[in-house]
């Protein structure tokens, strides 16, 4: 199986069918971005999917990601099939969200349940080794989040260089380090409350001392912040450590639009 290509940078986003995010995807897709990742949180339903794969031509959409715990496997599977039979190679299934007890199981048992979706177009929002090991052997690759170069390259050391490993990556296109990094740690102090992001960034070294202060050695590590020539060279990082696409996860401290602006200014710097 021949692991997906979606070139070297990306965009993490949220999106919905209104006409705002429809137009957001086309001019991601008129500044050249290869593939959107579609924020499991902000998507109202699986129908927003075909709706962003319908607005556009060329960009190819993944979920990143679907919770099992919301999308039941059979729902996933129809849509997959129509939007593979309607526009081929457009759609990538993103899975995560498996909580409860036993995470693992829980998303063995949901992947065997999918057996309309090859495994060529199958990832997983793998963080733990456990989970890099499924998305090994179950799927073409892993898109982890909140992780640094380092995790990088243990990451493909785990999946071995025949799987995708995408890393979604927060960025902030502001050169001032106090803006840039007030920015970041409204978004971090959200995510050290995640019981799979801290077990993670306590696996890359981070202290629960930490998790409180969000000191600057930790914002920077987290997130690629500054100019976009000093962005640019920040993801570069994680192509070097073994990754093979990074999307970029833009955040601006304003809840609501479409960081087009921020896209656009980075898009000169990496595409």
């Amino acid at each position: 199986m021949n692991k997906p290509s979606f070139g070297p940078f990306g965009i993490t986003t949220g999106l919905t069918s209104s006409p705002d995010s429809l137009e957001a995807a086309r001019i991601a897709e008129d500044l050249g971005y290869p593939a959107i990742w579609l924020s499991g949180g902000p998507l109202p339903g699986l129908q927003t999917i075909k709706d962003l794969v319908e607005a556009t031509s060329t960009i190819r959409y993944v979920s990143g990601i679907l919770s099992i715990d919301t999308y039941p496997a059979d729902d996933v599977t129809s849509t997959y099939a129509a939007i593979e039979s309607a526009t081929p190679g457009r759609f990538t299934v993103g899975l995560g969200g498996a909580h409860g007890p036993h995470p693992l199981a829980s998303m063995t048992t949901y992947l065997d349940q999918l057996t309309g979706v090859p495994k060529a177009h199958r990832l997983l929002a793998a963080l733990g080794p456990r989970m890099l090991e499924l998305a090994r052997t179950q799927t073409a690759g892993a898109y982890p989040f909140l992780v640094t170069p380092e995790y990088t390259t243990e990451a493909r050391r785990l999946l071995g260089d025949d799987k995708l490993l995408a890393v979604s990556h927060l960025v902030v296109v502001e050169p001032d380090p106090d803006k840039a990094r007030a920015i970041a740690r409204n978004t971090l102090s959200f995510f050290t409350t995640l019981p799979g992001y801290a077990a993670n960034l306590h696996r890359m070294g981070f202290t629960d001392t930490d998790f409180r202060t969000l000191p600057n050695h930790m914002v920077d590590a987290l997130t690629a912040w500054g100019t976009p020539p000093q962005i640019a060279a920040s993801l570069h990082q994680h192509l070097e450590a073994g990754a093979d696409h990074v999307a970029l996860n833009v955040i601006t401290g304003v809840t609501g639009p479409q960081p087009t602006t921020q896209w656009r200014a980075l898009a000169s710097a990496l595409l």
